[in-house]
């Protein structure tokens, strides 16, 4: 990164930028590829690029554009989510042509704001790092091709879940219009995002970059970071996996705790307490030395990077028991009226 060779990337004059997109452009299959600040960033510019004000989306009633992107698709697009019900974040082709529905000439059409855009989260946040299905990737954007969708998959994690299943990012890629894919949170670098799309995509969304604000001069800096990360990290996300799955083994092992250590499918674990509330736990755990943060009423997330040692799992395993111990147990969150945890996973 300090020897980087920069320009101005406002110009499209950064050498180390323009490599960066044209090397994740190929890795995904795509014809050209936009480096922005953010996750958040690249899912804007493409629901701005694909929509205009007034339009809906469907999306999954937990993705991270909907739930956790600050109300940016109304507030940056005008755009109008219609949140689908999935499980751990995975939806049907059911679910698209049910939302979409059969038009009748009683009802007219000017009633309706049009949908244009089918969202797909991969891996999935709140799923608990869950991976879709090829075969159900297919199903949902042909879905969504029948109705005259644009697609984008918001791909933060697609490293991870090419890892865990063998599928190249571009198999994965393929059936999406736009894909955005982040360098920072799985591969380790230190900023970054990408938007990819065709050509004429990639140049429209440009001006969109531009506009939110995300306009860099001497971005090689940090592009370097990030080309470095693609060349040298994806190899190594198998074991950050494998350092998720021995705590989610640790923790069924430890009483007040809710886990199926089999549904941990890449580096995120999400737990349930079952004693305690989970701010009070996250805050003691905290000042033991264990970084978590708390998920709803009763549940706890925990993601593994590349940094992380099998000596340090053990060590994160020692804590979360020692303050379970420590905790009074009287303060179990609310139950609804069903008898289930109200805020779940």
């Amino acid at each position: 990164m300090a020897h980087a060779e920069v320009g101005d990337d406002v110009y499209g004059q950064d050498p180390t930028v323009n490599r960066l997109e044209r090397s994740v452009a190929d890795v995904l299959g795509k014809e050209d590829a936009v480096y922005m600040p953010s996750g958040t960033m690249t899912n804007q510019v493409a629901v701005r690029t694909h929509t205009q004000q007034g339009d809906s989306l469907l999306i999954e009633q937990n993705a991270h554009i909907y739930t956790l992107e600050n109300g940016a698709v109304a507030a940056l697009s005008g755009v109008n989510p219609r949140p689908l019900a999935g499980a751990r974040g995975i939806f049907t082709a059911g679910d698209v042509d049910a939302a979409i529905g059969a038009s009748h000439p009683y009802f007219p059409t000017s009633m309706t704001a049009p949908t244009r855009l089918l969202c797909v989260e991969n891996t999935h946040n709140f799923g608990g790092g869950s991976v879709w299905p090829l075969q159900a990737i297919t199903a949902v954007t042909d879905a969504g091709r029948r109705h005259r969708l644009a697609t984008h998959l918001d791909g933060a994690r697609l490293w991870h879940a090419a890892t865990a299943t063998g599928v190249s990012e571009a198999d994965y890629a393929r059936p999406f219009d736009t894909v955005s894919v982040c360098m920072s949170k799985a591969l380790g670098a230190p900023v970054g995002s990408l938007l990819l799309g065709t050509k004429d995509f990639i140049a429209r969304a440009r001006r969109f970059k531009q506009m939110f604000g995300g306009g860099f001069r001497q971005a090689g800096v940090i592009a370097a970071g990030a080309q470095y990360a693609l060349d040298h990290h994806r190899p190594r996300l198998g074991h950050t996996h494998a350092l998720a799955s021995r705590f989610a083994q640790g923790l069924a092992q430890i009483e007040g705790i809710d886990i199926d250590p089999a549904a941990v499918e890449t580096n995120i674990v999400r737990y349930r307490l079952t004693r305690t509330h989970p701010h009070r736990y996250v805050e003691a755990a905290h000042q033991r030395g264990l970084w978590q943060l708390p998920s709803g009423s009763d549940a706890v997330r925990a993601v593994f990077y590349l940094d992380i040692t099998q000596d340090e799992v053990d060590q994160a395993l020692r804590i979360v028991a020692e303050t379970l111990r420590a905790l009074p147990q009287d303060d179990r969150p609310a139950q609804t009226p069903g008898g289930a945890t109200a805020g779940g996973y």
